[in-house]
């Protein structure tokens, strides 16, 4: 089976979802399968996974690729699945690529290769270099926090001209930089500009870009959908209703005393929830008891919105 097209630009809300696990190399199947159909039935706009979100780095090629074949097996062309194949080889990247295209994926989706320095020149020829021999379109993933490299705005302006680009993910948090890029993607109208932060959807969305790959749309996928709607039709008066009830969740992303308290707190939560379990990858782990009775505090708090 091999990758279909990316949709002409892909917009909407697609969550970077998390990857359950019953412990730091096995898949939590179940809880895989009740995430799936809770983001689907929740109307997301399409699926990422294997994403910062999705621990990758954390998790074995094996467990990757089991993850790649279940997931779109389940969605079974309800709606795209966009694969992260970023690692610091090029052979293992085009391996994940090629996995996803066979199960049915839509696109890859790369981040920088991290640990060596890049500067733009070899950034650049790193991409070319792989869409060359890749199986699937491909959308860029800008996060510079976790890759230490940027793709600068004429990287970008020039990697355009490769027809299989069909988008950018930026994760920057930066709203002057989205916007720049977004200036650029205009050149191309089947190209997709989506934010990676929750907290600047409604704003990039009012500015032309085409929506969101929000973490919390894990745990709740119909808020982030209706958010990015009534951002697309102007609606402000639903955007301050549902920026409420957010306001409530994103007390989720803080809890924690580790390096990840936002997907702890998400992965706690869905757990509180009964969709999936919340082990970590190594070396992270698992909140607190006390930490996971905040948590159960906040999502009563959040029910009775």
């Amino acid at each position: 089976m091999t990758g279909s097209l990316l949709p002409t630009p892909l917009r909407g809300i697609v969550p970077p979802m998390i990857t359950p696990l019953e412990d730091y190399d096995t898949l939590d199947v179940e809880g895989l399968q009740r995430l799936v159909e809770h983001l689907i039935q929740g109307g997301v706009h399409g699926l990422f996974i294997l994403g910062t979100s999705g621990e990758a780095p954390g998790l074995s090629y094996r467990l990757r690729r089991e993850v790649i074949e279940r997931v779109c097996r389940q969605t079974a062309g309800r709606l795209p699945v966009l694969v992260g194949v970023s690692d610091t080889s090029l052979a293992e990247t085009l391996a994940l690529a090629r996995c996803a295209a066979e199960a049915g994926a839509t696109a890859a989706v790369l981040a920088p290769p991290y640990y060596f320095p890049l500067n733009q020149l070899e950034l650049a020829h790193y991409v070319r270099k792989l869409v060359a021999e890749l199986p699937l379109p491909l959308v860029l993933y800008n996060m510079p926090a976790m890759t230490k490299v940027t793709f600068e705005p004429e990287t970008v302006r020039q990697l355009l001209d490769e027809p299989r680009i069909v988008g950018l993910k930026d994760s920057s948090r930066q709203l002057d930089y989205f916007l720049t890029i977004r200036e650029i993607t205009r050149q191309r109208t089947d190209c997709s500009l989506l934010v990676g932060f929750e907290h600047l959807l409604v704003e990039t969305v009012q500015a032309g870009g085409d929506g969101g790959v929000c973490a919390g749309a894990n745990l709740s996928p119909h808020l982030l959908v209706s958010l990015y709607e009534a951002a697309a039709a102007g609606d402000q008066q639903t955007i301050a209703q549902i920026e409420n009830a957010l306001t409530i969740q994103r007390q989720i992303y803080t809890i924690g005393n580790g390096s990840t308290p936002s997907l702890q707190g998400i992965k706690c939560a869905l757990a509180l929830r009964g969709i999936c379990q919340d082990h970590m990858a190594e070396p992270y782990h698992r909140l607190s008891t006390e930490h996971r009775d905040q948590i159960g505090t906040i999502l009563r708090e959040l029910d009775e919105q």
